[in-house]
């Protein structure tokens, strides 16, 4: 008879996201013991889909499970459990005289997809483990691309307010508990002012030190200033590097341009190739638009082709922007573009972990109430040393790193959009995805409806794509899985 098979990965290296990522979900359930007396039941509302060979795919939205790969006989100890069970009755024998199925019940119960009837129904909120800041260190940049939030400017972050806003990351981030800091280089473009980068990451280090939190920083670019000298530096240090690519020739230089108005794309990719060359692989970050919807396809093979993580993420409408009905693409347009690209990326699916970046910055590496960290655990600092909730209200800061604590007055803003958890919104709360969406970004919807407590704009696009995320991420486990068999 076949043994059960459990696939998973809960492990990645997640891409990087040019916005304030969710981090701190909430907590597991205490591991139960195998209490064979106990009454156990199949997880409410678990999503199930079919895969090749009668293989099933299976994901807890409010659970910790992340996608689940079963087998028939696996499928079968799992059923077995559609009612309350005792797992003696539904063990063939004792545990020790049938290991592989006692293993499989420990491992369903491991990943939450069955858990005890007496379980509590809701899940509890973690702690927040990092407090992520956006140090703007030059407003200036080289190209003009057209949906970009900020209005350009020459001026850039000096050294004094450089280090004072470094320290007044970490000042907050002793004082409210945390155990780590992520730093994100930005503008404007950061290429421009390396050497203050490269001051700033020093000085981030000796902090580190002295408080004892964790380090993790990130060069937002947009690549063509790149230097093999700067490449060098970010692998040396061991920090990360996101480039934006939109897509392949016409389709990215439609939209990223130089000041004069030539394309950018082969300056692009030449970096993207540089770093590679020099043992850096870069993270890309996809905008998806009008402009490039239909083209996502080729963007998606660019970054296959060199084994590089990616992003795909939504427009956001701003004020610095080019006109919203030129960028905005129809709901049907973006849909089917996506679609497109997983079509792609389900005919080269990689051994490297994609969930996470397939979806408009939904993050599947826990479930989350927060779309993000603004207003919680995030801070945007400005070239002049002012500090802000969203890198997309940088021109609005509510204080300055010179704040004994910047991040409490950030938390305590109650005008403007709000950042409020996903179960208190709108036509969100019995959504079966509304602890990975989260009800999308709190800022977009604020500009679209005038409310932060309701669902996101996008709210249908995710409803139709989302299966088919948790359906590539299942074919990549059963793929590689068979592989190695």
């Amino acid at each position: 008879m076949d043994q059960p098979l459990i696939l998973t990965c809960t492990s990645g290296e997640f891409p990087e996201q040019d916005c304030a990522c969710p981090d701190g979900g909430f907590e597991p359930l205490t591991p139960h013991t195998m209490d064979t007396f106990a009454a156990w039941q199949i997880a409410p509302r678990l999503y199930r889909a079919p895969l090749p060979e009668r293989h099933q795919l299976v994901f807890n939205p409010a659970g910790f499970s992340n996608v689940v790969v079963l087998n028939t006989p696996a499928q079968n100890i799992l059923d077995a459990f559609a009612l309350p069970q005792r797992l003696d009755s539904v063990l063939p024998s004792a545990p020790v005289s049938s290991p592989e199925h006692a293993n499989a019940v420990r491992s369903l119960m491991a990943l939450g997809l069955i858990r005890p009837t007496d379980a509590p129904a809701s899940i509890i909120r973690s702690r927040v483990k990092t407090l992520t800041a956006w140090l703007h260190v030059t407003n200036a940049c080289n190209l003009r691309c057209t949906y970009c939030y900020i209005h350009k400017t020459n001026h850039a972050m000096t050294e004094e307010i450089g280090r004072a806003a470094v320290d007044a990351v970490f000042r907050s981030a002793v004082r409210h508990r945390f155990q780590a800091v992520k730093l994100k280089y930005a503008g404007g473009e950061a290429t421009l002012n390396f050497d203050l980068v490269r001051t700033l990451h020093a000085h981030a280090r000796a902090r580190k030190t002295e408080s004892g939190l964790e380090l993790r920083e990130v060069v937002l670019s947009n690549g063509v200033t790149l230097t093999r000298a700067m490449i060098e530096f970010l692998r040396d240090e061991n920090i990360r590097l996101m480039i934006s690519l939109d897509g392949v020739g016409a389709a990215h230089d439609k939209q990223r341009v130089f000041a004069s108005g030539r394309g950018s794309f082969s300056s692009v990719a030449h970096a993207i190739d540089r770093a590679i060359t020099n043992g850096l692989s870069p993270h890309l970050s996809i905008t998806v638009t009008a402009h490039n919807a239909d083209t996502l396809t080729d963007a998606v093979h660019f970054a296959i082709d060199r084994d590089l993580p990616f992003n795909l993420n939504f427009y956001r409408e701003n004020q610095c922007a080019t006109p919203h009905t030129e960028l905005a693409a129809a709901q049907a347009r973006l849909v089917a573009g996506m679609q497109a690209a997983f079509a792609v990326i389900e005919t080269r699916l990689p051994k490297r972990r994609l969930i996470d970046g397939l979806m408009d910055r939904s993050s599947f590496a826990e479930p989350h109430e927060y779309a993000c960290g603004a207003g919680h655990n995030y801070m945007v600092i400005d070239e002049r040393g002012g500090v802000a909730r969203c890198q997309m209200e940088i021109e609005r800061p509510l204080t300055s790193v010179m704040a004994e604590d910047p991040l409490a007055h950030l938390r305590n803003h109650r005008r403007g959009f709000q950042n409020v958890p996903v179960t208190e919104k709108e036509g969100c709360k019995n959504c079966e995805w509304r602890f990975w969406c989260a009800g999308g970004c709190a800022l977009l919807t604020w500009r679209a409806t005038g409310r932060t407590d309701v669902q996101s704009p996008y709210c249908n696009v995710y409803h139709a794509l989302y299966p088919q995320v948790v359906r590539l991420e299942g074919l990549r486990l059963l793929k590689y899985a068979a592989m190695n068999a």
